[in-house]
């Protein structure tokens, strides 16, 4: 239960207390015992029943008017959390010209969406943007699918995604980095987590072989094993992750030499 609101609280140990206090008193006076004793009288037998019978009963019986505010208040958390905007991650290639993201954002926003993030990826037929966009509750990926096709978007994927998403690019791969400087070793674990792919486990297969044309296969060179291979199925590696990885790679192998070095 919610923690009762203390004005409501002293107000129930009030009214718990003082028709107790007032039966014993009017018992005292009329018995009129010898002083300690009804001092004795008094404290013990008030405290008794206000601890175990009195007080625990009033509580039981107020209970409602007692939480109350604190249920209001859990009400309407829940109903915040329930309404609270979802977050999405969106990949799409558009034109590279100009007027084509904002008209990206203007079919966003006509959903309500709001963009929290925003990386361009130079391509090869045009631009590809990565976005975080939050949208109201009741917007899914299909709403998003067609709007953003509607708006010349190409090549369009939709992910549910996470605030994680909303941490910045730069200082998550100066982050790793440092990781790898640390120990070179971890250069296949950094990678994975800098584009949120996974290391394929037998990189022979791949090697001397051309890599698919949908562009879910990145090769970066391994300072012990000659290869890593990473996929991402679903989600093609753009040039400037591919290039981010190679360039990880050569931090690898530069703190690798300088460690023999030392």
């Amino acid at each position: 239960m919610p923690h009762p609101a203390r004005l409501r609280l002293t107000l129930a140990k009030l009214a718990a207390i003082f028709p107790l206090e007032l039966a014993l008193h009017a018992v005292i006076v009329a018995v009129h015992p010898p002083y300690l004793v009804a001092v004795s009288l008094l404290a013990i037998t008030t405290t008794a029943l206000a601890i175990w019978v009195i007080e625990p009963s009033t509580m039981r019986l107020l209970r409602t008017w007692l939480h109350a505010p604190g249920h209001r208040v859990r009400r309407r958390t829940e109903a915040g959390l329930e309404q609270a905007p979802s977050l999405w991650r969106i990949r799409v290639t558009v034109a590279d010209r100009a007027g084509a993201l904002e008209q990206l954002t203007f079919g966003l926003a006509e959903l309500g969406a709001n963009i929290l993030g925003l990386h361009v990826h130079p391509v090869l037929d045009g631009v590809r943007d990565e976005l975080v966009v939050s949208t109201p509750d009741g917007v899914g990926p299909d709403e998003l699918l067609e709007i953003v096709r509607a708006a010349g978007g190409r090549e369009v994927h939709v992910w549910p995604t996470t605030t994680l998403a909303l941490v910045d690019g730069q200082t998550t791969a100066l982050s790793l980095s440092a990781q790898v400087v640390a120990d070179p070793a971890e250069l296949p674990h950094a990678v994975a987590e800098l584009l949120g792919a996974q290391l394929v486990t037998d990189p022979k297969a791949f090697q001397g072989k051309p890599l698919p044309a949908d562009g879910t296969i990145l090769k970066i060179p391994s300072p012990w094993s000659g290869l890593y291979v990473f996929t991402r199925p679903g989600e093609p590696f753009t040039p400037a992750e591919s290039a981010r990885a190679h360039r990880l790679a050569e931090v690898a192998e530069t703190a690798r030499t300088l460690s023999r070095g030392w």
